[in-house]
């Protein structure tokens, strides 16, 4: 037994040696290979993972969560030697099936000695590891966190962001108007002014501790005054701890519960389908802090996580007010008798909209166990959702099976199981109705050239669930069966391919959709990378749905619509100081045989920073021309930390941001962002009380960060 142990020893060294060898070797062959700013990172991803989302809602999001841990990570790297799998999750790039093998790699050989050695880890292609090493370490194991208060206080660190932005453009609902008209009908303006103001303050502790405090007042929101006479109209606070003996999280305040795929239980914001077409599993983070500025979409109360050995128990409980368009209201008590929907947009501007505000009450609580053992995960989530308002809605033919009524009941059973190389997830869900649900999913990495994903899903269309964000086509996850299938594929060393075809099928009827239907969604995208200066790609997509046609028409009947998107894009590092890139996007919609419209964009960007200056500019001029408002595009623009703008660009004009960032000493950061659109030939931009009498729009951000 001796023997056998001291051999396992003496081969373990030589392993370690001969990797040491190898490393001092490369280091000097391969350095150029791994340059300190690789021209892809995981901004990158996170653009399109925001793009995609902003193609399929109207509403203005707030998409803080997505990058605020990509920021921790950039000013505190992760220390991959100590790294768990769900830290290693955070960085988004990495699959279960590359985060097993860089474990095992760890766990076999030790600790890692430089960056380098991660080219020997199954899985880690060169391209991946330029994308995580701005967010990475390699040093030997953390020491063990003392959370003393001594060091809580002395070691954490502190973040206060304040930013103001406005249009200045005069629009309808702050113009004069008289006093009698005004009386007449006081939603014709609103009654705040025209600024939007929010505040951030946050608290760290090497991630084990934290708490802050959110404020937000949006444009036309009354501030300090009125109806708003405690100052901004949405606030959200939230104090955390994590791995603390047992306590795996502990969130009191707002917070986030996740599960699974998604289908029983989600929070916050979900992702769908990008032109990373491997990037299609969601990984839950269970209980976590929300700091975000929309008024949805979270919960407000207490959750914790327990872990004890390979078991994992979380518990949530929350109460929270939320706005809702009121049906019918008792003329004698003024309580809501029903109400038939739940708005989301948060704005409270008009006596209208203020009369919606807080006229739900929900409370919800329940409870998920997880259990883990090697590569196996099963978890199981049941909760229960009460109203204090029943919903009832007026019933159409589409919306007869959503639901109505002042309680719920939804119950999911999730799974993940990883037999290299071969990663098996999916979740199977209920609803208190005995609707159900399943997705199922497979992901695999055959070669770090080739890697493969699928997922089938089957949502009846009895599926009840307000908390559902799983894969989908639909807004709900409900009246859907689909499969997807995804291929990521390194044709030679600087050519890559992506590409998935989506195959869907709506079984009853939807909105704007007045019988059974179905479609298919393909994109194909090659990725060329010269040099680790330049990457170039051309995108090409297609998505055929069905809809009800439009025109005067008496009885609505379907009709087939086709969306082709081709874009090509190219990113060029020019120098230390500056990088470039340019995008040109053209769009065809087709509806029946009588619609056939087109569109295009084309933009530059420029960033530029002096090597010697505390000063970061980065700009844009675009040029677009859409026939309607169905042909828009939308591309993501660099915008101040924790604001983002992602317009859609439609009918014709031009646009221009200039954002300039200075660094006034380490611990200050100042931010100013102006941008302006042109439309051609337009008189008034806009309507109802955001219209505006001028053919331009333009918007300034000021924004200030103390971190100490």
């Amino acid at each position: 037994m001796r023997t056998s142990h001291t051999i396992f020893l003496i081969k373990n060294q030589l392993i370690q040696l001969n990797i040491c060898i190898l490393i001092l070797f490369l280091t000097t062959t391969v350095a150029a290979q791994i340059p300190e700013k690789p021209i892809q990172s995981n901004e990158n991803i996170v653009e399109e993972k925001i793009e995609n989302i902003a193609e399929n809602t109207d509403a203005e999001l707030d998409y803080t969560e997505l990058v605020e841990l990509l920021s921790y990570y950039k000013e505190n790297p992760m220390n991959i030697n100590s790294a768990n799998a769900d830290e290693l999750k955070k960085l988004i790039l990495l699959n279960d099936i590359q985060i097993n093998n860089l474990l095992n790699y760890i766990a076999n050989t030790g600790q890692l000695i430089s960056v380098y050695e991660l080219q020997f880890v199954n899985g880690f292609s060169t391209t991946l590891i330029f994308k995580i090493l701005p967010y990475i370490k390699i040093e030997k194991l953390d020491k063990k966190i003392n959370l003393s208060f001594k060091n809580i206080f002395q070691y954490g660190r502190h973040r206060l962001l304040t930013r103001y932005q406005i249009t200045p453009e005069e629009q309808k609902g702050y113009s004069e108007i008289s006093d009698s008209l005004l009386n007449e009908n006081p939603n014709q303006r609103y009654l705040g002014n025209r600024a939007k103001i929010f505040t951030r303050y946050a608290f760290n502790y090497r991630d084990a501790v934290k708490f802050g405090i959110t404020a937000d007042k949006d444009p036309g929101e009354e501030f300090f005054k009125g109806t708003q006479a405690n100052g901004f109209d949405f606030y959200s606070a939230y104090v955390a701890v994590k791995n603390i003996g047992i306590v795996k999280s502990l969130v009191i305040g707002d917070f986030q519960a996740q599960f699974g795929q998604g289908l029983c239980l989600w929070t916050g914001l979900g992702m769908g389908k990008s032109s990373n077409a491997i990037d299609v599993k969601k990984y839950a983070q269970s209980i976590k802090p929300y700091a975000s500025a929309n008024e949805s979409g979270f919960l407000r109360g207490i959750g914790t996580t327990i872990g004890l050995k390979n078991i994992e128990f979380s518990m949530f409980y929350s109460y929270k007010n939320a706005d809702a368009n009121v049906g019918e209201m008792d003329s004698l008590t003024q309580e809501n008798l029903y109400i038939t929907s739940v708005q989301e947009t948060g704005y409270h501007r008009t006596p209208n909209e203020l009369a919606d505000k807080n006229s739900l009450k929900e409370t919800l609580f329940g409870s998920n166990v997880t259990y883990k053992r090697n590569n196996f995960k099963i978890g199981a989530t049941a909760y229960r959702t009460i109203f204090n308002t029943a919903f009832i809605k007026d019933v159409q033919l589409y919306n007869q099976f959503e639901f109505q009524g002042k309680e719920n009941t939804n119950y999911g059973l999730n799974y993940n199981y990883l037999v290299y190389p071969f990663n098996f997830f999916g979740e199977f869900a209920a609803s208190q109705n005995g609707g159900l649900a399943y997705l199922g999913g497979l992901q695999t990495n055959l070669d770090p050239r080739f890697s493969f994903s699928m997922i089938y899903r089957n949502y009846q269309k009895e599926y009840q669930n307000l908390k559902s964000i799983a894969f989908g086509e639909n807004s709900r996850n409900a009246n859907e069966t689909g499969i997807f299938t995804g291929i990521d594929i390194g044709l030679a060393p600087k050519w890559t391919v992506t590409a998935y075809v989506d195959f869907f099928s709506f079984p009853w009827l939807k909105y704007r959709t007045d019988a059974p239907s179905n479609g298919e969604e393909y994109l194909i995208k090659l990725n060329y990378e010269p040099s680790r200066k330049v990457e170039i790609y051309l995108q090409y997509r297609n998505k055929n749905k069905v809809i009800n046609a439009s025109g005067p028409l008496i009885i609505k009947y379907p009709d087939n619509t086709k969306k082709q998107n081709l874009r090509f894009n190219i990113s060029y590092i020019v120098s230390d100081e500056i990088s470039l890139k340019n995008r040109i996007e053209f769009i065809n919609y087709q509806l029946g045989n009588n619609y056939n419209h087109n569109g295009f964009l084309i933009y530059q960007d420029i960033s530029y920073k002096p090597e010697n200056l505390a000063v970061r500019l980065s700009a844009r001029y675009a040029l677009f021309d859409t026939d309607t408002y169905e042909e828009r595009l939308y591309a993501y623009e660099s915008d101040v930390l924790y604001a983002f703008s992602i317009p859609a660009y439609y009918y014709k004009g031009s646009r221009f941001y200039l954002m300039a960032k200075y660094d006034v000493n380490k611990n200050i950061d100042l931010w100013l962002r102006y941008a302006v659109s042109f439309y051609s030939g337009k008189n008034i931009i806009g309507s109802g009380l955001d219209e505006i009498q001028g053919s331009s729009k333009s918007e300034i951000k000021v924004q200030l960060m103390i971190h100490f």
